[in-house]
């Protein structure tokens, strides 16, 4: 302090922090290395996550994909193999009946109207028509000469049973009795193909038509006072929907396993949660070129008229399937071109397979090739053992 004294006090001060800016960073270099440590520290190391050994992956004590891996021993399936598919209500064809009319003219009575049901040999409209008129026409003019042939042919046969008649005669009479007889015939046929009996002159020329099965009018194309002028064209439709089709629509791939009397299982749209239980009655020789489908159809009864036509459907077809390893989906794996599971061989221990899929059934897929009974498998976390 001496030696302080001899400067003026703010020479003092100066020297002072001087001194301080000198010995700060001493002191904090000596605070970083005198501080004694015995052993040097041990850096912190961590397992493995996996290990590959050849063509095995081993997942290490301690490896954090244990917890997120699941192994479970393969299922054996043995019940039938579920096909689902949709469809559809329809008609039965054998049971469906269209009306055309036998000839032109014009509806003066329609008694069936679209939705009735109507009973067999019940009144369905009546047609005013020219054609009946000229076909009764033409059936009196071929009996009269039916009878007119007739009447000279046994005269003639008598002229030549007395002897005064010639061959000549008598064979045109044949001849001419013959013809009138194939034509009463044509005429006959003509009125039966109309639907009427022949009745004697002066017949009326309206025709009634009259339904031919019991069921109902499912569709109705004419009104009454239309004029009919084409014998070909519909005039309504009657389906007896005491029983119905419901047509399934089965991909190529799986119809080789559809076969006549296949036990089937069908829900209805309208019907939520109720199944009904049928066999298949034809399976269609012809497949539909723009969906690449086969028609499937299973006849159900109907007497309570639950099913209508065009309803939609759930089909589903119980094939049988000999006993196969069953796999939940979670364990398939996509490696490039092929399907892989990861079989454990030893615990914590797995080698990738790979496998021929069957049939997928939502929950699971059955195995073709690569499993058998006993096999432990991952069922989950497979894809962090896929790298």
């Amino acid at each position: 302090m001496s030696l302080l004294n001899r400067y003026s006090p703010r020479t003092r001060v100066a020297i002072i922090i001087a001194a301080l800016m000198i010995l700060v960073p001493c002191i904090g270099l000596g605070a970083r290395f005198i501080i004694p440590t015995d052993t040097p520290p041990v850096p912190e190391t961590k397992a493995s996550a996996l290990v590959h050994q050849g063509d095995t992956i081993v997942l290490p004590e301690g490896s954090i994909l244990r917890p997120r891996v699941e192994v479970q021993p393969v299922d054996i399936k043995n019940s039938p193999h579920t096909l689902l598919v949709p469809g559809v209500v329809e008609v039965d064809p054998a049971r469906t009946v269209n009306i055309l009319p036998p000839v032109t003219g014009r509806i003066v009575k329609l008694s069936a109207q679209l939705g009735d049901h109507v009973t067999k040999g019940q009144q369905l409209a009546t047609i005013d028509s020219g054609d009946l008129a000229q076909a009764y026409a033409d059936d009196d003019k071929a009996r009269d000469a039916l009878q007119h042939t007739a009447d000279t042919l046994k005269r003639v046969q008598g002229l030549r049973e007395a002897g005064a008649g010639s061959i000549k005669d008598l064979e045109q009479a044949q001849s001419d009795h013959a013809q009138a007889k194939a034509e009463f015939t044509r005429t006959e046929a003509r009125l039966k193909e109309i639907g009427v009996s022949p009745q004697p002159q002066g017949a009326s020329r309206l025709l009634t038509l009259t339904a031919p099965v019991t069921g109902s009018v499912i569709a109705l194309s004419t009104a009454q006072g239309a004029y009919i002028n084409d014998v070909t064209a519909t005039l309504m439709t009657i389906a007896n929907l005491d029983s119905i089709w419901v047509t399934a629509n089965v991909p190529e791939s799986d119809i080789g396993y559809i076969v006549k009397g296949l036990p089937v299982d069908v829900s209805f749209f309208a019907y939520p949660g109720q199944f009904f239980h049928g066999t298949v009655a034809f399976v269609s020789d012809i497949m539909e070129p723009d969906t690449r489908r086969n028609k499937v159809r299973i006849a159900f009864a109907n007497p309570d008229g639950r099913f209508k036509p065009n309803m939609f459907t759930n089909v589903r077809f119980n094939v049988p399937q000999k006993s196969a390893v069953f796999v939940p989906n979670s364990a398939l794996i996509m490696n490039n071109d092929s399907t892989i599971v990861y079989v454990e061989v030893q615990p914590w221990t797995f080698v990738k397979r790979p496998v021929t899929p069957g049939y997928g059934e939502g929950e699971g897929t059955r195995i073709d090739q690569g499993l058998e009974p006993g096999d432990r498998i991952v069922v989950k976390g497979g894809v962090l053992l896929n790298d």
